[in-house]
Order: C-alpha cells, then structure tokens, then sequence
C-alpha cells in the first residue's frame, strides 16, 4: 500500500459505478466491504441520497438486497469482495434466482494482471457465479463500466426477473477516469423509466382459451409467482369473479391476492391445506397463469391435475414444457393475457355457469368450516405456545398491512394459516429454500417501507444461520418484529424424521436451550421470552407500538408436526 487517498483523485472508476447507480434510482446497497471494493464504497460516502448497510455476513447482504427486489420490483444491490467474500454471496442469491427476484450482484476482484496467477483470495466469480444468475459479466475496461451498469439493471428487470452478476476488476474501478466519462451516465435515469411494455397474448390463442374456460364446469385458476411479478392479481380476481371460479396459488405466488376474498382457497404446492387441495379437486379445468408446474408447485409432479390445462407465462420455455400434451398455451404477460381472458369469456353458456355457482357455494361452505377449525388450535404442551396458535395470535395482534416475513423450514410451512389482508405483504424463500433469509430480509425490506409494519419469523435453526444480523437490526434501527419460533433444533427435519423412521430415530437435529431474547439484548436489541398465548399477544402489540426492531421468542411445543397436521392433510374426493 502506498497510502495515497484515492477519494481525492477527480473520478474514478469506483465514482462511476456509484454515479450510474444513483441514476438507476439505487438507494441502499448491502454488503461488507473489503480491500477491494473500497474504490466503490468510497464513492457512497460522497452521497446524500444513498448509503451503504454494512451486513454482517455477505450471505445476509444478498437477502437484504433480495428483499428489496421482491419489495419494488426494481434490482436491489449488494456488494463483497473477491473469494471468500463472493462466496458467501451464493446462497443468498441463488435464493433470488430460484424466486424470479432482481438484484445487482457486484462483487470486486483482484487486478487484471494478476486474475488467475495465484493472488490473494483468488476465484473466477463469473465461473462460480454463473448457474445462479441470469447473467455475469467481468469489467475489465473503465470504458464499459455505464453500460455494462445499465445493461445488468435491463437484464435484472426484464423478461423473468433475476440477480445478475458484475465482477469489477480492482484496478478499472481505481483508475483515474476523465471527467467527461459522466457524460454517459446522463440517459441512464430516462431508462429505468421507460414504460416496460406487456406482451399481450395472441388473439387466436387467447379465443381457444376463452372458450374452454367458458365450457368449463369446474375451473380453478392456480396463480404462481409470474402473476405476483406481473401485478396480475386484480385481473385474476375479475376473471374468477365472472366465471365463479376459485382461485388457489403456489407458494411463490403468495401475496398476489388476498386470502380474505372469497373465491380465493390459500396456498397449494408440494404440501397445501385441506381448503387449497380441495378447491383443485375434481377440477375439469386448470387455468395455471405465471406458475411453471415445476417440481416444488406439483409435489415433484405427483399432483393430480385435471387433463386439460391452460397454462399463461412470459417466458417460451415454460409453457407446456412439464404438461405439453394436455396444455393450451398462452404466451404473454399475466396481467395483459388475463385482461384479455376476461374480455373474451363474457357470455358463458348457462348450464356450466349454473354448475360452476353450485361448486362455488360448496366450497363457500367448505371454507367456513375450515376456518372455524382452524380458530381452535391444537394443544400445546405446557409453558409452550403451538405453531398454529402462533400465526393466528401474531396476525391477529399487527395490522392488515403488516409485510410478514418468514424464513425457510416450519415457520413457512405454517405461515399457510397467515391470513393475507393486502397484496404483496408476503415474503419467503421458496425455489432454493434458503435459510437465514428473515431477519436480512426484514433489515432490506425496511429499507423500503420504513414507515410499514414489518414481522418476521424466523426459527431458531435459521436464526443460527443469521444471528449477527441482530446487530445489524439495532444499528440500523430496522421497522421490524422478529419472531424467534424456538422448538430447540431444526423442527422440520426432526419432524420429518419422526414421520418417517420413528420417535427414536432422530439425528443430527436437537439444540441446547438458548435464550435468544437474552441474545438479542446483548446486541442493542429490545426483546422479550414468551411461553403463552396471551404473553405472545401482549409482546407484540407493544413490538409493533415501539419504534426499532424487537425480538419476540416464542418457546413452541415441538411435537405439534406440521407434516401431521390435520388442516394441512390433502382433501381427498369421494369415490
């Protein structure tokens, strides 16, 4: 080091970078610094409309930035530096990947002259990096650097939404640069501000559509996360609206609709509830709009689906690829085809539109009972509070537009009795199922909707994976409610274990008792233990009343098996 201050030089490449991101509208970016990065890092303290969050781990930077994508569809950006640092990166944004979530990747990396000769913490990122991102590109010329910038923030947000990677070579990020390099930064701003266009379906193939679905006597639309990108959950609801159809969505596709509007039945993936896999059962009809059938929608495509489909994607390679001889397929936008649907089904025949209200009334039916069982919980051991009392007494304590955030394993599988009152409320993990998502996600969250409530769960095997990043709550006095489901271990595993080898074969899955209230304390953050329903209640509600974060460990009965659960058992139809 030669100690020369690289932040007095006129421009440099690291100014640049930060240059056209503040046009791209970026307001926050999420990472650790390093040797390498500080030509960029620099360059943010030198603006008053962006900062720089300081993760405590990379891998929860890239769920912070994932959050912001899943948040505002435009890419959020985290940062590390070369080898270690990168890696860490990989879990988290592959978890945006697998989700269809727009990031900016941007990793630094040694010299030019000395990539691949052995230098310290040296690794090809484009390499590593490429089969979890849409794209990955190295810069190895200032020159390239606005529209390498712009071209990421293009392929990010474009087509099926994902993380792409900029691997920045040291040197071109701490070259000295002539001033009039800003100039192209110039039309960036006019970019992200173009009206992207909806591909609309073609007109032959949404009438073939239209007229099965008005034939159909018992449709069912199955929404997945295209539609959630989409912002089609409007459209979805007028089109189930005139043809009296239910409408269920997959994991992903949670949140495009509320669960409070009565044609709408939850959730229904590789497990579901009773009321979602009812509403597909006996089904004559499967209207499947941005939902790609895959392994995780279908039970790993084991699911019983009616024989004929029609299926709605963006994306050419999607449609028909798992279901091809029984699929019509339209191509286009979610929202823009189901408008068109909706415009093209007036006028239904009087025979199947009399038989879809009966079903519609059925289920109706169906419905009211289920809720009712669900309002009574099942039976917690003492000085425990189950799962299922759990979701209802949190949702029951936060507001409607409260964003809830739930971590991979049991706190999402149970997150199925989470009532959605307000669309786009919901976030979790779901294509990569990665861990340790909540609580960086709630700090990225936050950093978009500070005034909105905001309450994670998170279970105490993920909370393991993330647990630095209470720190990072108080330091940045994060908007949210962590709620610490503590069953002692990795309880979806155990549970899984005891489902299918017995009570005495478990491995590999039990904790020691750990006070994470006591934990979050010692890191600035206020935070209560809880062992009952009315303590849980009351914690929140005073949570949610408190600027800051807080922490709310719920001491959860273990044995109450999410894989048992009777409200989550597959209906079944009579013979």
């Amino acid at each position: 080091m030669n100690g020369v201050p690289l932040s007095t030089k006129t421009l440099t490449g690291g100014e640049l970078v930060v240059e056209t991101l503040a046009a791209l509208g970026v307001e926050a970016v999420f990472g650790v610094p390093g040797g390498q990065t500080l030509a960029i890092t620099d360059a943010i303290l030198d603006r008053s409309d962006m900062r720089f969050v300081t993760a405590r781990h990379e891998g929860a930077a890239a769920c912070m930035a994932d959050a912001v994508g899943r948040m505002t569809g435009r890419p959020g950006v985290c940062i590390a530096t070369t080898g270690p640092g990168a890696t860490n990166l990989l879990t988290g944004v592959g978890g945006a990947f697998r989700d269809s979530s727009p990031v900016l990747v941007l990793t630094c990396n040694n010299r030019l002259p000395d990539l691949g000769r052995d230098d310290a913490q040296n690794a090809d990122h484009v390499a590593i990096f490429q089969s979890l991102v849409k794209w990955a590109k190295l810069v190895s010329h200032p020159n390239t650097i606005v529209q390498i910038v712009q071209e990421a923030f293009l392929k990010a947000t474009t087509g099926n939404p994902g993380p792409v990677l900029i691997d920045f070579a040291r040197d071109v990020i701490e070259a000295e640069l002539d001033p009039s390099m800003l100039d192209a930064v110039a039309p960036t701003a006019a970019m992200t501000a173009l009206e992207r266009e909806r591909s609309a379906g073609d007109p032959a193939r949404v009438r073939l559509a239209a007229e099965q679905l008005a034939a159909a006597e018992r449709p069912v639309i199955w929404l997945g996360n295209g539609a959630k990108l989409s912002g089609a959950g409007e459209a979805a609801l007028q089109l189930a609206e005139q043809l009296d159809a239910p409408v269920i969505t997959t994991f992903n596709g949670m949140g495009v609709v509320p669960t409070t509007h009565p044609n709408v039945y939850g959730a229904l993936t590789r497990m579901g509830t009773e009321l979602s896999s009812r509403a597909l059962a006996g089904a004559d009809l499967l209207l499947a709009v941005g939902n790609s059938m895959n392994a995780i929608s279908t039970g790993r495509w084991s699911m019983q689906l009616p024989e004929r489909i029609l299926q709605v994607d963006v994306d050419a390679f999607t449609v028909g690829r798992y279901y091809g001889p029984r699929t019509t397929s339209v191509l286009g936008d979610a929202r823009a085809v189901l408008e068109q649907l909706t415009a093209a089904t007036t006028g239904a025949p009087g025979d199947a539109a009399a038989k879809r209200k009966a079903r519609l009334a059925e289920l109706a039916a169906a419905r009211a009972d289920w809720l009712e069982r669900t309002a009574t919980t099942a039976t917690a051991q003492p000085n425990t509070v189950g799962p299922d009392a759990i979701m209802r007494v949190v949702r029951e304590a936060v507001p409607d537009e409260t964003v809830a955030v739930f971590d991979a394993g049991n706190p999402g599988v149970w997150s199925y009795l989470w009532p959605i009152r307000a669309v786009d409320t919901y976030l979790k993990p779901v294509g990569f199922g990665n861990m340790g998502f909540a609580v960086p996600a709630a700090v990225g969250a936050s950093t978009v909707a500070p005034e909105t409530p905001i309450v994670a769960f998170v279970g105490d095997g993920s909370l393991g994976m993330s647990l630095g990043e209470l720190e990072t709550l108080a330091r940045e006095q994060t908007n949210a409610v962590i709620v610490v489901m503590n069953d002692s271990g990795y309880g979806n595993i155990r549970q899984e274990q005891v489902v299918h080898y017995g009570d005495t074969r478990t491995i590999g899955v039990d904790f020691g008792d750990v006070d994470y209230a006591a934990v979050a304390r010692a890191c600035g953050v206020d935070a209560v233990r809880v062992t009952d329903e009315q303590a849980l209640a009351d914690a929140v509600r005073a949570a949610i009343a408190k600027p800051g974060p807080y922490v709310v460990e719920v001491v959860q009965d273990p044995e109450i098996n999410a894989w048992t659960y009777p409200l989550f058992k597959s209906y079944e139809l009579e013979d």
